[in-house]
């Protein structure tokens, strides 16, 4: 476990930051980070690895998609795992946005993820731009709240369409160049979910282990059991596509890739499509 608190640590990732934004990580070890979730059933797949594994991750919950998803944003936190945040609703503009606007999606995207997990103290005071897409007056107004800014040292692309082994083929590339730091996926996406065990089996043979990264090093709280709050309506972000079309739309793997029966979609939401 590595205790990161925003004063020590404001702005994470050296893609953007530089040697100012590392963490006091060793070679080999790395820091697994998620976006865009909570959504089912890839965020359960996750999930349901990671436990395999006995490993603790990031999540940085997008407020809508918390509201939309209340058990499994609680589940994420009753296995232990740290959970920042990545605004209200995901917008891809934050470098253009009217200050205004955006400290509301900021503001919006904690409220909505603290109602879901039914108490302030189990969100962490970290924070993840959209798309990376960072601006220093928005910096600098999280800064004045003590909330840390995450980017990353390295990611997968698996936000692109591409299978499950080239997740992993690029993951693994990009970690080695560097050797620690963090690594960003997105837990809304199919091929990811399929990735994770081979990625985690595949960085374990090349001796790297995974470090959890929480604020403080005082225990978290006991979750309360809250009341699910109604269901929302739906969103255009993440859109589904109807099972019929997920022959026609899905990636398809490599020929060399063989991670066994995938998780099987919901009928009700099909295979996540981004515009």
């Amino acid at each position: 476990m590595l205790v990161a608190s925003p004063d020590e640590f404001p702005r994470v990732g050296t893609q953007q930051y530089g040697r100012n934004g590392m963490l006091a990580l060793n070679d080999r070890e790395i820091v697994l980070t998620f976006d865009d979730g909570p959504l089912p059933p890839y965020t359960d797949s996750v999930l349901q690895t990671l436990a395999t594994e006995c490993i603790k991750a990031t999540f940085f919950l997008v407020g809508r998609q918390a509201t939309a998803n209340p058990d499994l944003a609680r589940r994420i936190v009753k296995e232990g795992h740290t959970v920042g945040t990545h605004s209200q609703n995901h917008p891809l503009t934050f470098d253009q946005m009217a200050q205004p606007r955006a400290e509301a999606e900021i503001n919006d995207g904690i409220a909505s993820v603290t109602a879901a997990l039914g108490d302030p103290r189990h969100l962490t005071p970290y924070f993840r731009i959209p798309g990376l897409l960072r601006l220093r007056p928005i910096e600098d107004y999280l800064a004045a709240r003590r909330i840390a800014v995450w980017s990353v040292d390295f990611d997968a692309d698996d936000w692109k369409n591409i299978d499950a082994a080239e997740v992993v083929k690029r993951a693994v590339e990009r970690i080695e160049q560097k050797k620690r730091g963090v690594l960003l996926l997105h837990d809304v996406q199919p091929a990811t979910a399929l990735a994770l065990p081979l990625l985690l089996q595949e960085l374990k043979t090349r001796g790297y282990r995974i470090v959890h990264v929480v604020p403080s090093a005082a225990p978290p709280p006991r979750l309360p059991r809250v009341a699910a709050p109604p269901q929302p309506p739906r969103y255009a972000w993440p859109r589904t596509i109807p099972p019929a079309e997920q022959q026609r739309r899905a990636p398809r793997y490599s020929r060399d890739f063989s991670p066994g029966p995938p998780p099987g979609p919901d009928p009700r939401r099909g295979v996540i499509v981004y515009r």
